[in-house]
């Protein structure tokens, strides 16, 4: 055993246990862990290497779970910089030093929606490491979540997705901008989508999602005569469903660039993926579709997380409410 990993586990042994028992008890105890301690090899572990041990064993776990690479990335990327401000043990976290931790970002004008993801993966970290027994008590019980301000989030209007058209460079941008629309797709499930997973006569596509879960979204004609027009200019044998100009599949990165230039072209405010994926939830809900099949087409799990992509204003509630009650 080193001597000095044997001087400071005693230390912090004898410590912890001053207040329990008495002082001749202790001096046994501290005899027999010391003859029994050099069978062992013992070594200091620095808070560093235990933060990154206890991570590593989270990351993987989720990882068994079906969690992306990306959200992986994500939960790593938080953990490891609550870790590095508060410079304390992992089993040595309290609420206290998590609300510091989010008061100061809030400080540095972090946004209340940003500040309440950071508390989820707090939450994810710290239940797992009590549930495996791990540390003695999850920290994050007593946090309580961060109100998020509720802000009306804009959907596209049909003269935006026609600005948005006429708007494009080539059919391939025209029959992408149609493809995000009819399905709803995130966009890492669009640049994911082959060639043979499209099927232009029944107007279906099978997207794989999260958690590597496949799921079938649908067409409008629109789309599916794009799609037949780019498809049509391809001379590649690339399985992709879309390529770049250097005949390579899109990656995420790409297709972003693209819906700017389109913005900017079209002078349409906030072209992004997801704004697609709201526009087409909330479209449906307006003309009756049941949230449980939208949220099936979106690829959610709960409910509650399609509800949240669904905008409606006043007046369209009020005109639900005369339609399927007041009548």
């Amino acid at each position: 055993m080193a001597i000095g990993a044997k001087v400071s586990f005693m230390k912090q042994l004898e410590k912890a246990l001053s207040a329990t028992i008495t002082v001749s008890d202790m001096n046994k105890l501290m005899t027999a862990v010391a003859d029994v301690s050099e069978n062992f090899d013992m070594q200091e572990i620095s808070v560093e290497e235990e933060h990154d041990d206890l991570i590593e064993c989270f990351l993987q776990a989720i990882a068994v779970q079906g969690r992306s690479q990306k959200t992986i990335a994500t939960y790593k990327g938080v953990i490891k910089r609550l870790m590095q401000e508060i410079r304390v043990t992992v089993r040595r976290v309290t609420v206290y030093h998590l609300r510091s931790y989010l008061a100061k970002l809030k400080e540095k004008g972090l946004k209340e929606s940003t500040m309440e993801g950071y508390r989820q993966v707090f939450s994810s970290f710290f239940g797992w490491l009590f549930r495996e027994g791990l540390i003695e008590k999850n920290p994050v019980v007593n946090l309580g979540s961060i109100k998020v301000p509720k802000v009306q989030k804009l959907i596209f209007s049909d003269i935006d997705m026609e600005l948005m058209r006429q708007s494009c460079e080539n059919v391939r941008d025209k029959a992408i901008i149609c493809f995000l629309a009819s399905t709803g797709c995130r966009v890492g499930e669009l640049v994911g989508v082959n060639i043979n997973a499209v099927d232009l006569k029944t107007l279906e596509c099978v997207v794989t999602g999260k958690g590597n879960k496949q799921r079938t979204v649908y067409l409008d004609n629109v789309t599916a005569m794009f799609l037949r027009n780019y498809l049509s200019t391809r001379k590649d044998d690339n399985e992709a469903l879309f390529i770049n100009r250097s005949g390579r599949r899109f990656k995420e990165d790409g297709i972003r660039e693209m819906l700017l230039r389109i913005e900017k072209a079209s002078g349409v405010h906030h072209v992004h993926p997801h704004k697609f994926r709201r526009t087409l939830a909330t479209t449906m809900a307006k003309r009756g579709m049941p949230i449980q099949v939208i949220a099936q087409i979106l690829g959610h799990e709960k409910i509650e997380t399609t509800m949240k992509y669904i905008s409606m204003n006043k007046d369209d509630v009020k005109l639900k409410y005369q339609q399927y009650y007041a009548v």
